[in-house]
């Protein structure tokens, strides 16, 4: 898609595209003078915003179903955890954190997760700075996931992810979504919890996964008041 025709597909003025991809802000690539962008990409980085995962630019469409207000109980529990993953590859990281949602029964096949979450990481990384990566599917499926869930590995030494600031990844969060649940406020939720300074490395150094459970929920509680406020 040329700035113009990106433009129209946001909805917005060609200012303001050229605006956000000349600050790095929307994938998009230059070819001698004129800028470019991949329609996947642009669909990725505007799921991610809806998300919550990067701030947001432009305003997404209005949801079309009612939201179901999760809260972190809602969707992960202790046992979601992976406390020190065995993997040593991106690849692997993906595979066993899929087999762990298979196995406690939150997806139906880890074949076709595993394919999802790769399909999503061809198309943009998921790994953010300060050693986290958020990975999810580009397209629900329902009838795949048994309910909207978050399952956590960690890997203490790291693992190289494709991350924005080149440094290795530690904290994976794999989120398990419906088409009508979308736009979840747990998961900006989530991203705000961890931007807490202390959190990160508070997960880093527990020891055990109910430690990692209760830190993540001490997080959240902090964060009550301010959203309270807005």
């Amino acid at each position: 898609m040329t700035i113009k025709q990106l433009a129209s597909y946001l909805n917005v003025n060609e200012r303001t595209v050229l605006k956000l991809v000349q600050e790095g802000l929307l994938p998009g690539v230059k070819v001698g003078n004129q800028w470019r962008f991949r329609r996947a990409m642009i669909d990725t980085w505007l799921d991610d915003q809806m998300l919550g995962i990067t701030p947001r630019y432009v305003e997404p469409p209005p949801a079309t179903a009612p939201r179901r207000l999760l809260t972190l109980a809602d969707c992960f529990e202790a046992s979601h955890i992976l406390p020190e993953l065995a993997a040593k590859s991106k690849l692997s990281v993906v595979v066993e954190l899929a087999a762990h949602a298979e196995q406690l029964g939150l997806v139906r096949e880890a074949t076709w997760f595993v394919g999802a979450l790769v399909q999503r990481e061809n198309v943009m990384p998921s790994a953010v700075e300060n050693g986290l990566a958020f990975m999810h599917t580009l397209r629900r499926n329902p009838q795949q996931v048994m309910r909207p869930f978050m399952v956590l590995g960690r890997s203490k030494q790291g693992v190289d992810f494709d991350a924005l600031d080149a440094k290795p990844t530690h904290l994976f969060f794999v989120l398990g979504l419906k088409y009508e649940e979308l736009h979840l406020p747990w998961l900006s939720k989530l991203v705000q919890m961890l931007a807490q300074p202390e959190v990160v490395p508070a997960l880093l150094e527990a020891e055990t996964r109910a430690q990692l459970y209760q830190r993540l929920a001490d997080a959240e509680r902090r964060l009550e008041p301010a959203i309270a406020g807005q």
